[in-house]
């Protein structure tokens, strides 16, 4: 309960300006969030199966609702983040924590950089080396993160949602009001999801959406660390995180619309690879709407991965950092711990981009498989700790978010049985 007492009572009513004002985490945890779940996840589900899924991907974001709202409630209720509460578990569970997130960060970075660098592509007038454009990512990353770290992060993320908000549903109204619109032919079989040959698709995306559950952790450092700044209060905390989840639930579906109205029933073979599929998008919505819109859509899709890459550096650098600080027993973190985290994460993610790009979709599917695998693990111990944990009431788990707890549990350890049946006994 160190840091608890610097947070203002729940019960004091900042209006609404202020709540507005105090956005921050939940955003940049929604930009972390709508990387390749949103852009390649949800516009394939509505480019394969039209608007069969959008009920699922609802539905699975409300089931992960309160395993990422944990992050807020217990760093809210007693000042520390989930990574102290996971140390406090044990230290077999930290250093379980540290190496997941250690391996997801630069496996991650490498593929969003990559992804990114795909799209800056469409924005230079010359010829540059994907290795060259992924270092111009990652660089301008850590300046912009060196800068002014939270502050810079913060304010960035704030913009970065709000042109993608903006850009997207200005697509998707383009896209409902066009003539053009791809027409499934009558005598082609609307594929259905809910085939066993589907499951492997279904899976993957409803693990993956919005985010694996680990970074309710980020979202945890991210508010701890906008408390040291300004004032915070439980309402206020809620209402940022609120925004941001709900936002990228919403963004899913606008995502899920893109494909069902552009790319479903239009005869195109989808690309296997995430930046073949987001450039196979970005050329399709201009034959298919015009050819003004290609930079709209391909704005889109850069603002989309850029945003995931500078939060998921930003973010895995502090969890490490936390975590390593924690193990060594410390008493604070250390600034430039964290910075030398994220110098290190960058140099490894770029390296395997220059040396080993052949392996990175072999390792990006394992990170995958892993966060997918690991995701109920983590969900278990949130609920654990918010339900363990004593916590002012604005901040304590009711009765119905208990319910939700439980059947999202079901749901998580349900579709990772039914994964493991999928991949290795079928």
């Amino acid at each position: 309960m160190e840091n608890a007492a610097e947070y203002r009572p729940a019960e004091e009513r900042a209006p609404l300006s202020q709540l507005i004002k105090s956005l921050g985490p939940g955003v940049m945890t929604a930009a972390a969030a709508v990387g390749g779940s949103h852009l390649v996840a949800s516009t394939k589900a509505g480019a394969i199966y039209g608007w069969q899924l959008a009920a699922l991907i609802l539905l699975v974001n409300l089931f992960k609702y309160p395993f990422f709202r944990a992050g807020v409630q217990y760093t809210m209720g007693t000042g520390q983040s989930l990574v102290e509460g996971y140390s406090k578990l044990g230290r077999p569970y930290l250093w379980v924590f540290m190496a997941l997130a250690s391996i997801s960060a630069v496996v991650n970075t490498a593929a969003l950089a990559l992804f990114s660098a795909s799209l800056l592509g469409y924005f230079i007038p010359f010829d540059l080396s994907m290795s060259a454009l992924s270092a111009i990512v990652l660089v301008t990353c850590l300046v912009i993160l060196f800068a002014g770290h939270y502050k810079a992060l913060d304010s960035l993320s704030k913009i970065i949602m709000a042109v993608l908000t903006i850009a997207t549903l200005s697509a998707v109204m383009v896209a409902f009001s066009s003539d053009a619109q791809p027409v499934a032919s009558a005598a082609v079989e609307e594929p259905s999801p809910w085939t066993i040959a589907a499951i492997g698709f279904i899976v993957v995306t409803m693990g993956w959406m919005p985010a694996p559950i680990e970074i309710s952790s980020l979202t945890s450092m991210w508010l701890k660390s906008q408390s040291s700044h300004q004032a915070v209060t439980a309402r206020s905390a809620l209402f940022d995180f609120n925004v941001g989840y709900i936002g990228t639930a919403l963004l899913a579906i606008v995502f899920l619309s893109l494909g069902a109205l552009v790319l479903h029933g239009s005869g195109v073979e989808l690309s296997k690879s995430g930046i073949g599929f987001s450039h196979q998008l970005v050329g399709m919505y201009a034959s298919t709407i015009g050819e003004w819109s290609r930079y709209l859509i391909a704005v889109i899709a850069f603002f989309c991965i850029f945003g995931s890459t500078i939060t998921v550096i930003d973010g895995y650098a502090r969890v490490v950092s936390e975590s390593q600080r924690l193990l060594r027993n410390q008493p604070e973190m250390n600034p430039k711990t964290t910075q030398n985290w994220m110098w290190f994460i960058s140099a490894l993610a770029l390296g395997i981009i220059v040396f080993w790009a052949s392996a990175l979709l072999p390792m990006l599917n394992f990170a995958m498989v892993l966060a997918f695998v690991t995701t109920p693990f983590f969900a278990l111990l949130n609920f654990i700790l918010v339900t363990k944990t004593p916590l002012p009431k604005a901040l304590a788990v009711g009765n119905k978010l208990k319910l939700l707890s439980v059947i999202g549990l079901i749901y998580l350890f349900g579709f990772l049985a039914l994964f493991v049946w999928w991949k290795w006994i079928m």
